[in-house]
């Protein structure tokens, strides 16, 4: 271990990034073996760097891996946390450590906007830059560290230092999945119908959703991917179904008996 230190520390005089370095080791508590893969993971896509091959590149790639890293080393963890519990508990207590919602509160904490590299007018009205960026970080660590390392940088400085697993399993924040279990105790069919498309001034996607149960219309919502349309358009059919007797009654007289 000393020896590696010591050899971390002689790379770090020769490193030009050396900030990014230190702050890799800060918040993974590895000493990076190809600061290039860290460099990487701070590209946003609205502000690409050439490589030497003269190609275009940002971190999206490292991001979609460490996305499936991500959920593949949870579902690991919480199979192990949650002995007995079954697929649908395991399935909705990943969804709330692994939304953009919370990655991005936790890409803000440990201050990755402030090696981000993303255009101005982008990274102050996206809000998920950071989660983004936490993803593509995760991404360069498993290809950098291997499995092992990055499964325990995900667990001992991700899940354990940003979540309170006893509080996470009381308070239910997968409004989509609250819905379905509605639906199907109620024998409701229910169906996500994708109603909209578009741009909006900074040429981010916009997906807006509506929530059909029964037949009948609840709700829609707009999001800046699918699956937080989802969530939003849910949330108000919840909100719905508990507020407005008269439209309750006329879903449940659609129950399939």
């Amino acid at each position: 271990m000393l020896l590696s230190n010591a050899i971390s520390l002689i790379k770090l005089l020769f490193v030009k990034d050396k900030e990014l370095y230190v702050f890799i080791h800060r918040i993974t508590g590895y000493y990076p073996r190809d600061i290039k893969l860290y460099e990487l993971a701070m590209v946003h896509r609205s502000k690409p760097v050439k490589t030497p091959e003269g190609k275009w590149s940002n971190n999206e790639r490292l991001e979609f891996l460490g996305d499936a890293v991500l959920d593949a080393v949870v579902a690991d963890f919480l199979y192990d946390a949650f002995p007995g519990h079954h697929e649908g508990f395991l399935t909705s207590t990943r969804a709330k450590i692994v939304q953009r919602e919370s990655l991005n509160r936790i890409g803000n904490s440990l201050h990755l906007d402030s090696h981000v590299h993303a255009s101005m007018h982008f990274s102050s009205h996206n809000s998920y830059v950071c989660g983004n960026a936490l993803e593509a970080l995760v991404g360069a660590v498993y290809l950098d560290q291997g499995y092992k390392r990055c499964r325990k940088f995900i667990i001992n400085r991700l899940v354990k230092a940003f979540f309170d697993l006893n509080e996470l399993v009381r308070t239910e924040q997968n409004f989509k999945s609250r819905l379905i279990e509605w639906t199907q105790k109620y024998r409701v069919t229910i169906e996500f119908e994708l109603v909209d498309t578009y741009s909006d001034a900074d040429k981010n996607p916009v997906f807006c959703t509506a929530v059909i149960l029964g037949g009948i219309y609840a709700s829609d919502a707009e999001g800046y991917s699918k699956k937080e349309s989802h969530q939003a358009a849910s949330r108000k059919a919840l909100d719905r179904l508990n507020g407005d007797q008269r439209f309750r009654e006329q879903v449940l007289s659609t129950a399939i008996l």
